[in-house]
């Protein structure tokens, strides 16, 4: 098959751009051809609030170039008017509440202008995955005909070595913006023992906040962007991955890089999460906006090294599900039917 890929990005550790990169490798593994559509090959305004709008506009009109596709897989809303443009079955992938996020990062007029575009992408998809019960349950409930598609690692790409750095080590890896709950996790800095240092690893809006917060605190370290291989080593090489998200789509992929990594999880219950952690079965759950819950795990956790071998080796019997070999067969599978 000859598949069209459209996505805001398509590079980082972005869980869109996460998902772009191993469903690409995926499809061409199998023999298939894949081009791509985002913010890395065509023109977007690097300002915020502006690159997104920008993005939907040049890759509206740089999809009239593409011809002659089997499949034209959107992601997310921002992508839909580019793969309305586009002669192929249309797929559109949503990964999260595309207005609900918009709306708690840019307030309720941009959010409103984000569902009016959510609802035309869906009706121009000829098929809508979700990557989350949760979410199918949702837009089922709205009329929407949705099929469940969850998230996916390449765990047989993952590094063996380790990066520890410090005796005591936990990380957060990924966006630093407010919906992933970082602004919470800085919030304990304070509290937090000075021998347990927490290494935070990732770029975003909120990134300011958090190099003012190292230049106060010798035991937090910003390590900002990281490739792929190194986040792998850093997070095989922590006690504990925190990730204190206030939404999620379907389960995140820093998650499950952490449960292929043997590495114990404090997270929330959010989204597509309820769907792989259980508390003090495969994570230690904390509920969102609540940074106390996030400083009193790390201190049960460090008291408790059992509880650590007890959630780590749980969650990687499951992680092996959300593997690409085995996700990627439900995308193909949507891709024949259609």
């Amino acid at each position: 098959m000859r598949i069209l890929m459209i996505s805001p990005t398509s590079s980082g550790i972005g869980g869109i751009a996460q998902h772009v990169q191993g469903l690409k490798k995926f499809l061409e593994d199998k023999g298939n051809e894949v081009d791509i559509i985002s913010s890395e090959n065509t023109f977007t305004i690097p300002i915020k609030r502006l690159k997104n709008p920008s993005f939907m506009v040049s890759s509206f009109i740089k999809s009239k170039f593409k011809k002659n596709y089997d499949i034209v897989h959107a992601q997310n809303p921002m992508s839909a008017l580019a793969m309305k443009n586009v002669n192929g079955k249309k797929i559109l992938s949503l990964q999260g509440d595309f207005s609900k996020q918009i709306s708690l990062l840019h307030g309720e007029t941009a959010g409103g202008i984000s569902k009016k575009l959510e609802k035309n992408a869906l009706k121009w998809a000829d098929v809508i995955t979700v990557p989350s019960q949760e979410m199918y349950d949702e837009y089922t409930k709205e009329g929407y005909k949705v099929t469940v598609v969850p998230n996916a690692i390449d765990i047989s790409s993952f590094p063996n070595d380790e990066d520890r750095r410090y005796q005591k080590q936990i990380i957060y890896a990924g966006r630093l913006s407010k919906e992933k709950g970082i602004l919470d996790l800085l919030e304990i800095s304070e509290k937090l023992s000075k021998d347990i240092h927490l290494l935070v690893a990732g770029s975003g809006p909120e990134e300011n906040g958090v190099r003012e917060i190292t230049k106060k605190f010798s035991n937090i370290h910003f390590l900002g962007y990281q490739p792929k291989e190194n986040m792998i080593k850093l997070i095989r090489g922590s006690d504990i991955l925190i990730q204190p998200s206030i939404m999620e789509g379907g389960t995140s992929s820093t998650l499950l890089e952490a449960m292929a990594c043997k590495t114990p999880i404090i997270a929330t219950s959010v989204g597509g999460n309820k769907e792989t952690i259980l508390h003090m079965k495969t994570a230690y759950v904390i509920a969102p906006n609540h940074p106390e819950e996030i400083y009193d795990a790390i201190n049960d956790l460090f008291a408790n090294p059992e509880k650590q071998k007890i959630l780590s080796e749980n969650a990687f019997k499951i992680v092996t599900n959300y593997d690409w070999e085995h996700v990627g067969q439900k995308y193909l599978d949507v891709y024949n039917s259609a």
